[in-house]
């Protein structure tokens, strides 16, 4: 028997004529076609046949050998077996999916019914990108130069020719090429050579070719996208997990831009679907690691003007791998386990093809092949924040250097123009003539001030009593007109009209807008903790004379209407006064431990997490009460979905933090394990950069640097700080319980121990 078998397997050691074949290696689908069936039971009937000819029939069991054993190997052999098996399903489902018209139809129902859901709103889809991300994005860009584009897309003599889109194409893939190169040596390095090349996709077998190569060979017509990809040179073809992103040339997409009333089609999406999932389908079966989620794909929408991105989020372990059904399974997939994200249509390009890097068309895909270089390269060594944190001096720069004074205020109420009337030249002012008179434009609040609010239809009235400067940011403590011997915070936003807000407008925004939301939210939700602020009152700044607002909403002519202000309470004095003051003891560090962790443990009920940690954004509070507590303040960047990001700071933030801009479980905790390494006297070195601060991060916590000087204070704070690093970047949730409990048992409410110093 053994032997016929033997002979049959030698017959069949390579596949019958006429049977086509997917390369394991290459998810591109080979020119011959697409594999049948029948290769499928080919394959198995051979793996079978193999399976038989590799079990001994005629060799006896071990003497000794115990049945349990063989159930153990045979369990570990099926499990292998299974695994093996799940992988090719999954490549024989991802070569079977070639076809996007079919998706497309199939979603129709889908996407008619989302569309009635929308009802009259501009898009039935969420937005990739936040304003906020796209700002801080363009500060961060502002120092950048991208290159020059040698070939650009024409729009005045555009047409449907072959011509036109060949040179389309060609645009499309400088245009690319510019944005990789730009942002890698902007993030990433300036030395390093560029690992990822731009090419455009063949429609006929699904592989990549540089679009002067396609088009001298004839192939422009089968050309249906361009993409960014890894250097690889062993595929010069391309290789689909190494594709970053992908930009569809779809000439009506204008149709749908700003301004107009026509929504995105469906022919247009489904393409932009079937791509994304075949992107996140070979991801799957990948062998690269991935810095972050590997289930997210952006695909860019553009013609010779006008471009977008398409997010496309979910979990494809989720899929349904029935490899006779694949276009079924894939809708019932992109329903039930798929967030579609779709940003509005804006111009890329201007009239005569050069692009427009500093508008938002051209921001929002820069922003996605942003994102997508961080998925295969990791995060950059220059953040965002770096980058962006000089836009307050440049802006300041420019606007000295434009002071021009008119007695008139400009759009956000800061500075005088000067005009000369006798000569329209541009005339060189010496610096020394220039006179920035703000104090007469930005609100004066010194002490004894009086402020008005306008909240809920009524009028609230604040006295000023003192004013606070935290990280170049000003707050105030204020009385209640009503209430005078209450304290309470005061923040002040900025003027909503100003065309160009500072970097620094933006931390006001965090401070009081943002912050303003989180309050709501938690109030909402019912949470409600002494160690958390409340929100005592917000709304608009009254400002004096009066108001003359449009009937059509909005503000009037004068630089104060509109400014949000935020009323919080307690107040208290933070942990960087009380450390600089020498003020920070051993039960002011155990005591805060406690009580920031409760803080945590009740926000963490509602999954919001704080995400800006540090001395700055801890009170300590002894008015009116017999024993101080602390309070964790400053939630302006907590995280209340995945989209949110945390703030970044070298000192205090947390790895994960720094790594991922992302929080897990314990990034929190460890934040404050470095607050009070800080406060304990714990030396801080001067970092510049994430690089720098994660080497110093590793350093610390694998010499036990950290852990040693909390000893010094208190065990159960080396013990605490242990068990964060345990926790680290893993997503094991903090057990708050057993950690509060054991740091109550430490606090002395009627001694106040010993001080701690602060050196060192």
């Amino acid at each position: 028997m053994i032997k016929k078998l033997a002979k049959e397997l030698k017959n069949l050691e390579s596949p019958p004529e006429g049977i086509l074949g997917v390369n394991d290696y290459d998810f591109s689908v080979s020119e011959a076609g697409i594999e049948v069936p029948a290769v499928t039971a080919y394959k198995n009937n051979v793996s079978r046949m193999k399976q038989l000819l590799s079990h001994d029939f005629r060799r006896p069991h071990p003497k000794g050998g115990s049945s349990d054993q063989e159930s153990i190997g045979s369990e570990t052999k099926r499990s292998s077996v299974s695994s093996g098996s799940r992988s090719r399903i999954h490549k024989e489902f991802l070569s079977r999916f070639v076809d996007s018209q079919t998706l497309t139809t199939r979603l129709e129902d889908w996407f008619e019914l989302i569309s009635e859901q929308s009802g009259k709103k501009k898009s039935a889809f969420d937005v990739p990108f936040e304003l906020i991300e796209l700002q801080k994005f363009d500060y961060a860009l502002e120092g950048v130069s991208f290159q020059q584009l040698v070939r650009m897309p024409n729009a005045v003599y555009a047409s449907t020719s072959d011509a036109a889109e060949a040179t389309a194409y060609l645009a499309i893939e400088d245009f690319l090429h510019a944005s990789v190169k730009g942002l890698w040596e902007a993030f990433w390095s300036q030395d390093d050579p560029i690992p990822f090349s731009v090419a455009c996709l063949y429609n006929e077998n699904l592989k990549f070719y540089q679009a002067e190569k396609a088009i001298g060979n004839g192939k422009l017509s089968g050309l249906c996208a361009t993409g960014v990809l890894l250097n690889n040179p062993r595929h010069p073809h391309g290789k689909w997990d190494h594709v970053l992103e992908l930009a569809l040339l779809r000439p009506h997409i204008r149709s749908v831009a700003a301004g107009s009333d026509q929504k995105l089609s469906l022919s247009v999406l489904g393409e932009a679907l079937f791509y994304a999932l075949r992107m996140l389908l070979s991801r799957s079966l990948s062998k690269l690691n991935f810095s972050e989620s590997r289930n997210c794909a952006y695909v860019l929408l553009v013609d010779s003007q006008y471009g977008g991105v398409v997010k496309v989020e979910g979990d494809v372990d989720k899929l349904e791998f029935d490899v006779y059904n694949v276009y079924d399974c894939s809708v019932d997939w992109i329903k039930k386990h798929c967030k579609v994200s779709v940003s509005p249509i804006d111009r890329i390009w201007n009239k005569l093809g050069n692009a427009n890097w500093g508008d938002i068309g051209a921001l929002q895909v820069l922003f996605a092949t942003f994102h997508c270089i961080v998925q295969y390269a990791g995060m950059p060594k220059h953040s965002i924040e770096d980058l962006a944190a000089d836009h307050g001096s440049r802006l300041q720069t420019r606007r000295v250097a434009r002071q021009l004074g008119d007695s008139r205020v400009n759009g956000n109420g800061l500075f005088q123009f000067q005009q000369q009337s006798a000569s329209p030249e541009i005339v060189e002012v010496p610096d020394e003539s220039i006179k920035i008179k703000s104090e007469e434009f930005i609100m004066k609040l010194d002490v004894g001030s009086v402020l008005w609010l306008e909240d809920s239809d009524q009028q609230k009235g604040y006295q000023i009593n003192d004013v606070v400067h935290n990280n170049e940011l000003r707050y105030y403590i204020a009385s209640p007109v009503k209430d005078p011997g209450k304290s309470l915070f005061l923040y002040v936003g900025s003027h909503p009209s100003q065309l160009e807000p500072a970097w620094e407008d933006m931390d006001l925004w965090f401070q009081v807008q943002r912050q303003t939301k989180i309050l709501t939210v938690m109030r909402q939700k019912g949470l409600s903790s002494k160690y958390l602020p409340q929100l005592s009152a917000s709304g608009r700044i009254v400002h004096p004379g009066r108001c003359q607002k449009p009937s059509s909403g909005g503000n009037c002519d004068h630089p104060w209407c509109g400014t949000p202000i935020l009323v919080t309470n307690p107040v208290g004095e933070t942990v960087a006064d009380m450390v600089n003051a020498g003020r920070f003891g051993l039960d002011e560090a155990i005591r805060c431990c406690h009580d920031c962790l409760s803080a945590l443990s009740t926000t963490s009920s509602a999954d919001i997490r704080h995400g800006d940690i540090r001395p700055e954004n801890i009170i300590c509070v002894r008015s009116g009460v017999r024993h101080p507590y602390f309070v964790l303040v400053g939630w302006g960047h907590a995280i209340l979905e995945d989209r949110d990001r945390p703030a970044m700071n070298l000192h205090f933030s947390s790895t994960y933090a720094l790594q991922e801009r992302k929080l897990c479980s314990a990034s929190d905790a460890e934040s404050l394990v470095y607050v009070l390494y800080f406060a304990c006297g714990g030396a801080l070195p001067d970092l510049d950069s994430v690089e720098g601060a994660l080497q110093w991060r590793e350093t610390s916590w694998s010499r036990r640097l950290i852990q040693l000087k909390l000893g010094e204070v208190s065990t159960v704070l080396k013990a605490f700080a242990d068990y964060v690093d345990s926790l680290c970047g893993t997503p094991y949730p903090i057990d708050y319980d057993i950690w509060l409990r054991r740091l109550r048992r430490n606090i002395h409410d009627d001694d106040h121990g010993k001080q701690v110093g602060t050196s060192g």
